[in-house]
């Protein structure tokens, strides 16, 4: 007795050295670091489910910015029961959280959340069994100027082909369930975007739009790939019309969502989002809420105490990130230590 009671002892000691080292390498790690049984899980695992929720990094860049912190926690919290993907090009094939000695808040915030998952973008992988497998085989990614949209265009299609679930960009905040499975967003009347969309895996549709990415691919025009892709595939298979009350359009084997479902706020009025209302608007038609970065680019952020309606949307659909990269970066800012990170929204 005495001696297994020495061998428990013993073994508590090992895992608590472990842990205090582990701790002692990289403080923040205990509160916001990848839980154990997350890290443990296969990718396989996950995507399985074939109705997860799919961000894409096609850049380098390991530390999410506070509009992409939102962007994932946000759907996190929409939907709980789906696995929300992240796929990131600039994590090691072999690797699917970061080296001990490195500390991006933004990325440990999003690992520490139950139903978030970081896998690595390998290009390479993704598209192999897909018509644009040939296509990236062939292509000098060097000489594209618009390669990073491009690429990430190509991954969308091929992930939800093989994957099925629903693909969003990250500047993309979710304020609701989206109720479809089979659908486009229309960015206006008769124009699809391509920066939200859901099929079942393996559906016919999007085949077709990787079959005509590569028949009429021109890497010079932005967009010919993504949203003009989706456009031309739809004017293929559905009778667009114009949109006069708030109803969808039902076409064959999917749905064409209203333009108020996720662009509410059109692209030319995006500094809409960043300013003072005095009524704010319900949204009540709306799934989820696109915040056009491509046109901030940086010239527009989210500041704690401006009461603008971006703010606001932080506040009340991704409050940790609120909490820790708006909140505690002006703390940083003075001086102060950052909030401790909070659990997981969905435990």
């Amino acid at each position: 007795m005495l001696k297994e009671l020495q061998i428990s002892l013993s073994i508590f000691l090992l895992f608590a050295s472990g842990l205090l080292y582990e701790m002692m390498l990289k403080p923040r790690c205990f509160f916001s670091c990848t839980p154990v049984h997350k890290a443990m899980m296969k990718p396989e695992d996950i995507l399985r489910h074939r109705r997860n929720i799919v961000f894409l990094e096609t850049t380098n860049r390991l530390e999410p910015s506070p509009l992409v912190s939102c962007a994932v926690e946000s759907a996190a919290r929409i939907y709980p029961e789906r696995s929300i993907i992240f796929l990131m090009k600039g994590l090691d094939n072999n690797s699917t959280h970061l080296p001990l000695n490195v500390s991006y808040p933004g990325f440990s915030l999003l690992s520490a959340i139950e139903n978030v998952f970081f896998f690595p973008l390998v290009m390479e992988t993704l598209l192999q069994e897909t018509p644009l497998f040939s296509w990236y085989t062939q292509v000098n990614s060097s000489a594209e100027k618009n390669w990073i949209y491009i690429s990430s265009d190509a991954c969308r299609l091929a992930f939800i082909w093989r994957y099925g679930g629903i693909y969003m960009d990250t500047d993309m905040i979710s304020i609701r369930p989206i109720p479809e499975d089979n659908f486009l967003a229309a960015q206006s009347s008769k124009f699809s975007s391509n920066g939200v969309f859901g099929f079942h895996h393996h559906h016919s549709f999007i085949w077709d739009c990787m079959e005509n990415f590569i028949e009429h691919y021109n890497g010079n025009i932005w967009g010919n790939q993504g949203p003009g892709l989706m456009t031309r595939m739809l004017q293929l298979s559905c009778n667009l019309t114009d949109f006069h009350e708030i109803k969808d359009l039902r076409c064959p084997n999917l749905l064409f969502l209203h333009p108020q479902r996720f662009y509410p706020i059109s692209y030319p009025q995006w500094k809409r989002y960043y300013e003072v209302w005095d009524i704010e608007p319900s949204f009540n038609a709306s799934y989820a809420l696109h915040l056009w970065n491509y046109m901030n680019r940086g010239k527009k952020a989210v500041i704690r105490g401006s009461n603008t309606l971006a703010e606001n949307l932080y506040r009340k659909y991704c409050p940790i990130t609120y909490k820790n990269l708006i909140q505690g970066k002006e703390r940083m800012d003075q001086g102060k230590p950052k909030h401790t990170l909070s659990p997981s929204p969905s435990k």
